[in-house]
C-alpha cells in the first residue's frame, strides 16, 4: 500500500511542477500578446476540451502527467500574431518564464520548510554525532557541544572547522567548546589517516536552527536554490578532476527520480519522530527537483527552452535572425536526440536502479 501511495504522491507532485513550468510560459506569453492555441492538462491525445478562454482551448488529455502549452506560429513564420513573429524580447521573456517559475517554486518550497523547521545559524557550529573510539570521543567531546574556537581562532562556520582540523592533522590542538553555557577547552589530536567516512576527529556537525517566519525564510530559500545551481554547474569539472564518480552524476528519468523519492519516504517513515511532519522531506525533495528542472531547461540544448533562447541571441547581439527552416530542423534533430537519450536513461533506471547508501 505504501508503494501505491508513494507513486500517487510522486506523479501528482511532479505533474504540478510540470504544470507550473508550462503555466509560466502561458501566462507571460499571453501578457506579451502571443496567442496560445491550447493549454493542456496531461499529454495528448486529447480526451475532452474543457472550455475556451481568450482564444485558448483548455483541454484534458489521455496521459495524466504534466501539462503543455501550444503557441500559435511556433514553427511557422507566416502566422501573424504567433510566437515566431513576436519581438525577440517577447519571445525571450516567454521562454524564460517556464524555468524561472520552476526555480521560484523551488525557493517557495525551501522557504516553506525552513519556516517550519527553523533557519540555520550559519555562524554557529554544533556537534550532533561522535564516532565510537574516535579522537573526539576519547577526548571527551559530546553531542550538542558548540565549537567556539580552535587554537584560539574563532569559529564562524563548518568549513572553517574542517580546514583548521585538516591543517593540524597529527598535532595536538586546543578545541574550544560551549557546553551548557560553560566555556571549555579540550585537547584533541586529529588523525592523519582516519577511517573512511569519519573524518580526522570523528564528528558530524550541523548549524543549529532558530525559528523564523515565512517571509524571513525566503532569503534562505533563495540561497539554497543558488547553491544548488552552483553545485550543478560544478559537476562537469568535478567529474574531470575525479572528485565525483560517474555513476553518482548520472542523468535520471522519472523512474530514477521516483526510486530516490520512494527510498527517502521509506526511510523517513521508519525513522522520523512522531512530531516530524512527513511533508517536510517531500516538499524539500520536490524543491530540489523543481530547481533542477528549471536549471536543466535553461541549458543550451536544441528543443529545450535554453536551446530556443540560444537562437534569439544572434538577434540581440548581431541584429540577425536564424531563418525559421534552419531553426526548426535543428530543434527537430535535438528533439529526436533527446528522445534517444531519454530512452537510454529510462533503460538505465529500470535495469540498473538507483540505490541510496
Amino acid at each position: 500500500m505504501n508503494n501505491i501511495r508513494f507513486i500517487i504522491e510522486f506523479v501528482v507532485s511532479l505533474s504540478v511542477l510540470l504544470f507550473v513550468h508550462e503555466f509560466g510560459h502561458y501566462i507571460i506569453g499571453s501578457l506579451m500578446g502571443i496567442k496560445a492555441e491550447e493549454f493542456g492538462f496531461g499529454y495528448p491525445p486529447r480526451l475532452i476540451k474543457l472550455f475556451t478562454w481568450k482564444g485558448t482551448d483548455f483541454s484534458i488529455n489521455l496521459i495524466p502527467f504534466g501539462a503543455f502549452v501550444r503557441f500559435s506560429g511556433e514553427e511557422d513564420p507566416d502566422i501573424v500574431g504567433g510566437f515566431y513573429t513576436a519581438s525577440k524580447w517577447k519571445r525571450l521573456a516567454t521562454l524564460l518564464a517556464g524555468p524561472v517559475m520552476n526555480i521560484l517554486t523551488g525557493i517557495l518550497l525551501f522557504s516553506l520548510v525552513i519556516s517550519q523547521t527553523g533557519a540555520p545559524k550559519v555562524d554557529t557550529v554544533q556537534i550532533i554525532q561522535i564516532a565510537p573510539e574516535s579522537p573526539a570521543e576519547l577526548a571527551g567531546l559530546l553531542p550538542m557541544d558548540i565549537i567556539t574556537h580552535i587554537d584560539g581562532i574563532e569559529i564562524n562556520g563548518m568549513e572553517e572547522v574542517g580546514q583548521l582540523v585538516k591543517e593540524r592533522a597529527g598535532t595536538k590542538i586546543d578545541f574550544g567548546i560551549l557546553r551548557n553555557g560553560e566555556d571549555l577547552v579540550i585537547q584533541i589530536t586529529p588523525r592523519q589517516n582516519p577511517p573512511e567516512g569519519e573524518g580526522s576527529i570523528g564528528i558530524v556537525m550541523q548549524n543549529p536552527t532558530e525559528k523564523i517566519g515565512f517571509i524571513q525564510s525566503i532569503p534562505f530559500g533563495g540561497k539554497i536554490a543558488v547553491e544548488q545551481v552552483r553545485q550543478l554547474l560544478s559537476v562537469p569539472a568535478m567529474l574531470i578532476r575525479g572528485e565525483v564518480a560517474s555513476e553518482e552524476a548520472r542523468m535520471l528519468s522519472p523512474v530514477g527520480i521516483y526510486d530516490i523519492y520512494s527510498q527517502v519516504r521509506q526511510e523517513e517513515e521508519s525513522t522520523a519522530p512522531d512530531e516530524y511532519a512527513p511533508w517536510f522531506d517531500t516538499a524539500w525533495f520536490f524543491g530540489v527537483i523543481s530547481v533542477s528542472l528549471g536549471f536543466s531547461n535553461l541549458l543550451p540544448i536544441p528543443a529545450l527552452d535554453g536551446g530556443r533562447i540560444l537562437f534569439i541571441l544572434p538577434e540581440i547581439f548581431l541584429k540577425k535572425r536564424v531563418p525559421a527552416k534552419y531553426e526548426n530542423i535543428i530543434h527537430f534533430v535535438g528533439y529526436v536526440s533527446l528522445l534517444a537519450l531519454m530512452g537510454y536513461v529510462f533503460y538505465q533506471d529500470i535495469f540498473n536502479p538507483i540505490v541510496l547508501p
